[in-house]
């Protein structure tokens, strides 16, 4: 059914648990650290689901979320390869709501979206989505309607394959990453709207001047601040919502609650890694074991070893441990700013828990980091130059091909190979009140692990370790290339691509059964994981070589990345950073897949 829905409705509209621990494929699950009032695993493919307020205590006192058949996450939905299935979802709230299956290949009437090619779902109405499955891995679902996806409205999605994988594992436990706020989530931005740093307790004090001063001297010391003045932030500006307000959770427990999954030594125990959150990236860890990765966001990739991941939201990734000894071990997810975390336990039996890490020290962003190096590589993660939005100076993407780990050879290339650059700013940044800071030599950064990750002692995953296990499905060489950029005021609390606001902007067409590529530029000195509904992100590597498939493509500060797209599946689709309140407010494309002459 085609919407009626304008953009700007849209808009308006937005800003308006324990899981199992299954034993292998299709097993009856078994459960760890369950609370009464659960929903806990459906399977098949005939579903009932009920959208209703919900009291729940994450802190100690009780306050009003907003839960999927009475559990926050919802229940798991386990679905196989080929199957058809049908969703009923009730919505039992005051206001409007969706359910949008994130990650999953389907009609455009069937995605979720309220205002595209959707009305969502009024109260006490039904919708009924129905569609075949295309893929199998790892996946989740939640609202696209206002902040209920920060209250509670999120649940995990396993899709099991037709063939067997190429991979082993005796036991299956799904982790889901989490953040939650006593505060309700349009106070939350109304506070930051008003002063963008109010959760950054981080803050630099007179103290760190003096120090500064002592240490590097006056003249350098005001230099540096002068430097971070003038682009309207601080180096401890990591994340918008912190642990000041938010309670991080593991599969809907907090931390002092100790979600447990259980193993038996020797087994390969299978972790679905899922970052549900609204705002939070987490740094995953488990001390003592090894993490094995084999896919992400649900696609098979080559097998590697790591001791930590860096999850964006809304990305999962699949790593397989074998813990060996009769002991606990502890999953630590630490929160990129270290202002909290989630937490659980690995155990032989319920009760058991193991020493909990201290979060790291508190990183700090660099000139490197934000685009005044000018050595030109900045060690492998600046490389970048940066300026107030009044200019035009398109820059040559660079890289130092730092080889963090010892082992990116694919990132290597012939010097004639030309490298990933940025076609220029586009007119629509300059002079305007929404955007604050121009990268002007951006960088793939694929192989950087991130601030607060590097040099670390441990193995930290990057983008550049990540190769799919297939080859490029399409196998065409894009026709066109798309260049968006992403922008963002700090002090205003503005996000949108280009400078411009998603109900001012029109929409992207594609035509249908093209490959073309994307490439994303970010403008700003925030994260941002981008998410295309409906279709594939293949990612390339800087030299435009297929590398990794991926439905979330996060992008560090400073950075520039590319990827290709199918455009297999017509109808309108969203585009957008899958920060809750970027997306909020305007960081998001409408994009239209039409055949050619439809427009």
């Amino acid at each position: 059914m085609a919407s009626t829905l304008t953009r700007r409705t849209f808009v308006t509209s937005l800003a308006a648990s324990s899981l199992c621990a299954g034993l292998g494929l299709w097993r009856q699950p078994t459960w760890a650290g369950t609370r009464p009032g659960q929903s806990g695993v459906l399977s098949g493919t005939d579903f009932d689901l009920d959208i209703a307020p919900l009291e729940v205590n994450f802190t100690g006192r009780k306050r009003i979320a907003t839960a999927i058949n009475g559990s926050i996450p919802g229940p798991l939905l386990r679905w196989r390869e080929g199957d058809t299935v049908t969703l009923r979802v009730r919505n039992r709230l005051g206001q409007d709501t969706s359910i949008h299956w994130h990650g999953i290949l389907l009609p455009a009437n069937m995605d979720g979206v309220p205002g595209m090619s959707f009305d969502g779902i009024a109260p006490d109405e039904t919708f009924e989505y129905r569609f075949t499955l295309k893929q199998s891995g790892t996946y989740w679902y939640h609202a696209h309607s206002g902040f209920q996806e920060q209250l509670g409205v999120y649940a995990p999605l396993i899709i099991d394959p037709r063939e067997p994988e190429p991979f082993a594992y005796e036991r299956d436990h799904v982790l889901m990453f989490s953040d939650w706020t006593d505060e309700s989530p349009a106070r939350v931005l109304a506070k930051l709207k008003k002063e963008s740093h109010v959760y950054n307790r981080g803050r630099r004090t007179l103290g760190d001047l003096v120090r500064d001063t002592r240490e590097q001297g006056l003249g350098e010391t005001l230099g540096d601040r002068w430097a971070w003045a003038r682009m309207r932030m601080t180096p401890t500006d990591l994340t918008d919502v912190s642990g000041e307000t938010y309670t991080f959770l593991l599969n809907g427990q907090a931390p002092d609650s100790n979600w447990t999954g259980l193993f038996e030594p020797g087994e390969r125990v299978r972790l679905r890694l899922i970052n549900g959150s609204a705002m939070t990236y987490f740094d995953f860890r488990i001390p003592g074991l090894k993490l094995t990765v084999v896919a992400k966001d649900g696609q098979n990739v080559q097998p590697v070893e790591v001791d930590e991941i860096r999850l964006g939201v809304a990305e999962t990734y699949d790593v397989i441990v074998t813990p060996a000894e009769r002991q606990a071990y502890t999953l630590f997810a630490q929160a990129m700013d270290r202002s909290g975390y989630a937490r659980g336990t690995l155990a032989v039996r319920g009760g058991l828990d193991a020493p909990v890490p201290q979060p790291d020290p508190r990183p700090e962003l660099t000139m490197a980091d934000m685009g005044h190096d000018h050595s030109g590589h900045g060690g492998g993660h600046g490389g970048h130059d940066a300026a107030a939005p009044g200019g035009h100076h398109p820059g040559q993407g660079q890289s130092s091909h730092q080889d963090h780990h010892g082992h990116h050879g694919h990132s290597e290339a012939p010097p004639e190979r030309p490298k990933l650059q940025m076609q220029g700013h586009p007119a629509s940044e300059r002079n305007n009140p929404l955007v604050d800071m121009q990268t002007m030599m951006p960088v793939a950064k694929l192989d950087d692990p991130g601030i607060g990750l590097r040099d670390n002692g441990r193995r930290v995953l990057t983008y550049a370790d990540l190769k799919s296990a297939f080859p490029d499905p399409d196998g065409r060489e894009p026709g066109r290339t798309l260049e968006l950029h992403l922008t963002g005021h700090m002090e205003r609390f503005a996000w949108s691509f280009d400078g411009i606001k998603f109900q001012d902007a029109e929409p992207i067409y594609l035509e249908y059964g093209e490959r073309l590529r994307v490439v994303l530029v970010n403008d700003t000195m925030m994260h941002h994981p981008i998410h295309l509904h409906g279709m594939w992100s293949d990612l390339e590597n800087e030299y435009g070589d297929f590398q990794v498939r991926m439905h979330t493509v996060d992008m560090p500060p400073g950075s520039i990345r590319s990827f290709r797209v199918t455009a297999d599946a017509p109808g309108r689709w969203a585009f957008h950073c899958h920060m809750l309140m970027h997306m909020d407010l305007g960081m998001f494309r409408e994009v239209r897949v039409e055949e050619q002459g439809n427009r």
